[in-house]
């Protein structure tokens, strides 16, 4: 076990946030803390990493083990490049490296003793730098840069111009790089793309150490994770298995809860119907059967009532009137910022009733295809056209539709002046704005509290056409299923951009992906796009080396017949053939061997007499290593000998 919370307690202003929450971390969890907003999930991570004081309870981290903690928000303060800052935490390796070369300097002038001397320290250093992945650390580095979305022209970027998300990932890479035996993340995707998400689930899933994650991205969650540790009401509850193994068992024991309580509830008012009767008699036994009965009840442990599913936001998306067949065409879309292009001639078209959700990269354009057709951005050229009675609902990530000066019920009312009071009270309230949070204004209010103020505007609308800016971005898990259900009943059209993949997945029926300043369109979830995207990256790769071995085929034969070689020159080419072939067939064996290795070794870690043997461990990992190094130079080898370089 690497980490042990036992009855940890937390109030804020006499309010309770945490109330007994037990759990364990065994050394290779990967465990998921959930809940809805302020449940206290954060509030936990910084318990147990000392940053807060619980107020009682006690957070124990086994004596030999190390933690890393990522918070939502970071403040890397440094005049060092990003690939700088990075390379800080490899420290040990850099003064590694400058003891080796100084020993090497001082080895060509020392003489005997102090050269055997010198020579055993030099194997030593070697030996601890080998071991420790010394000749491996920088391609680490960049590979951790690059899968967090740095590209190599931002490696040299101070971090003190970087933006906040920025920052969060470059500490992010620093954290990775460190290895510590306990990862923390708080909210770790929320500054990253897809790729770059992807990228974080493989390198977690393959994480030796163990893995402690606060996130709302249930697809995510559902890749890593095989713990579950849920804080409802104060209280911790731990599951099995990954998001949606815990989102089934939730229900089951949430209706075994509420069958339990309403059996509970009927027998205490029998029970009471009973003692009423009784003293009604108003005889001396009948009034003491009453009195018995009644300190029975009262000795009953109540049952509290289980939290309804989802039952926070109210959403109802209906349009106000059709709109026709054909909703949107756009045909040679163009948009540039200065030099950098975003997109160029892309087009699509856009079917009454359609889920269509828009993918990419962070940076490629999505949000600016949404500004174009609302008429928020000019587009540098291309055709766009609504089609017959379609009335736009818009939900913008930044908030732009909502006037920061306003109350939330001015904003309501300015905008539909027919309603009354008592409906806008009951309007702001399905989402959760109740008594004098009316008269908030939008300004002082939270990232999430300004969306469900959009949501229910969009609501109001009665728009057949809606169009959304990365709409779960701030909703907590239970209010993303909220609106999945909502747009999953509605019967308009709907377009989206979102990194939410599980979102995409339940809500959307087609997927564009702009990547390239181009647009490709797949038809299907999200599941269906990933399948189909590798289908046609297989293809493509087959395709061109089918097109390699028939340019080379064509040219060996142009060649040959252009050049009218002696027969002495044919045999000498012919032995070279055969040499480079031979040692292709042993490169490739010796390739089949180390793969093979490499997944028994895989198979050892994993079994449990093996995964508790840290000497046999390390020497395992030792051994893989050399079989990644070995590996590299012969992949190397084997694209030298296949290209006939």
């Amino acid at each position: 076990m690497i980490l042990s919370c036992q009855n940890i307690c937390k109030a804020f202003s006499e309010k309770h946030v945490l109330r007994n929450v037990s759990f364990h971390i065994e050394d290779y969890d990967k465990a998921a803390i959930v809940g809805i907003n302020g449940a206290g999930k954060t509030t936990l991570l910084r318990i147990i990493v000392g940053e807060t004081a619980a107020d009682e309870g006690i957070v124990t981290v086994s004596r030999d083990k190390s933690f890393g903690y990522l918070a939502q928000h970071q403040s890397v303060d440094t005049e060092n490049s990003i690939y700088g800052e990075l390379l800080t935490v490899k420290q040990d390796f850099i003064d590694l490296e400058k003891r080796i070369r100084d020993t090497e300097l001082q080895m060509k002038t020392a003489r005997d003793a102090e050269l055997d001397r010198l020579m055993d320290l030099y194997a030593q250093l070697t030996h601890r730098f080998e071991s420790g992945g010394g000749y491996s650390y920088r391609s680490e580095l960049v590979g951790v840069l690059k899968g967090l979305g740095f590209t190599e022209d931002e490696f040299d970027k101070p971090v003190s111009t970087l933006s906040g998300g920025q920052k969060t990932r470059v500490a992010l890479g620093k954290l990775l790089l460190q290895k510590p035996d306990l990862i923390m993340l708080d909210e770790p995707t929320n500054h990253l793309d897809m790729s770059s998400i992807a990228w974080l689930e493989t390198y977690l899933m393959n994480y030796k150490g163990a893995v402690v994650i606060v996130s709302h991205d249930r697809y995510f969650l559902d890749r890593i994770a095989n713990k579950v540790i849920e804080i409802d009401q104060t209280k911790a509850s731990v599951f099995t298995g990954n998001y949606s193994d815990y989102a089934v068992k939730k229900e089951q024991l949430r209706a075994a809860r509420l069958k339990a309580y309403l059996n509970q509830q009927q027998e205490i008012r029998h029970q009471e119907e009973v003692i009423a009767k009784l003293k009604s008699f108003n005889r001396e036994k009948s009034i003491k059967r009453a009195e018995s009965r009644e300190k029975m009840l009262d000795k009953v442990e109540r049952l509290e009532k289980p939290t309804q599913a989802r039952t926070d936001m109210h959403i109802t998306l209906e349009p106000k009137c059709e709109s026709g067949n054909d909703v949107l065409h756009v045909e040679n879309l163009s948009k540039s910022f200065g030099p950098l292009e975003l997109f160029r001639d892309i087009g699509f078209d856009i079917k009454k009733g359609e889920h269509v959700a828009i993918i990419g990269d962070n940076g490629t354009g999505k949000t600016t295809i949404l500004k174009i057709i609302n008429r928020l951005v000019p587009a540098d050229g291309g055709t766009l056209r609504l089609g017959a009675n379609v009335q736009i609902g818009y939900y913008d990530q930044e908030h732009h539709v909502l006037h920061m000066e306003k109350t939330l019920f001015e904003e309501i009312s300015d905008e539909y002046p027919a309603m009354s009071n008592t409906e806008i009270r009951n309007i702001l309230a399905a989402f959760l704005f109740t008594g004098d949070d009316v008269f908030l204004r939008i300004g002082d209010l939270s990232g999430g509290e300004r969306g469900r103020v959009s949501l229910a505007k969009l609501m109001l609308s009665e728009s057949n056409f809606l169009i959304l800016d990365e709409p779960t971005n701030h909703l907590d898990i239970a209010s993303k299923e909220i609106l999945e259900d909502a747009l999953n009943n509605y019967t308009g059209t709907v377009l989206y951009v979102s990194h939410d993949r599980y979102f995409i997945n339940r809500t959307a029926g087609r997927i564009l992906e702009l990547s390239g300043s181009t647009l490709t369109n797949y038809l299907g979830n999200y599941d269906y796009y990933l399948e189909k995207k590798q289908q046609i990256a297989e293809n493509t790769a087959l395709s061109a080396s089918k097109e390699t071995a028939s340019v080379k085929s064509s040219h060996t034969a142009e060649k040959e017949s252009e050049t009218k070689r002696n027969w002495k020159e044919q045999k000498e080419l012919q032995a070279k053939q055969r040499k480079r072939e031979n040692d292709l067939k042993r490169t490739e064996e010796r390739i089949g061997v180390l793969e093979q290795r490499d997944g028994e070794i895989d198979k050892q870690m994993a079994l449990p007499e093996i995964c508790t043997n840290v000497a046999k461990l390390q020497e395992l990992s030792k051994e893989k290593e050399q079989i990644a190094a070995e590996l590299e130079q012969l992949m190397e080898r084997w694209e030298e000998l296949e290209t006939g370089e």
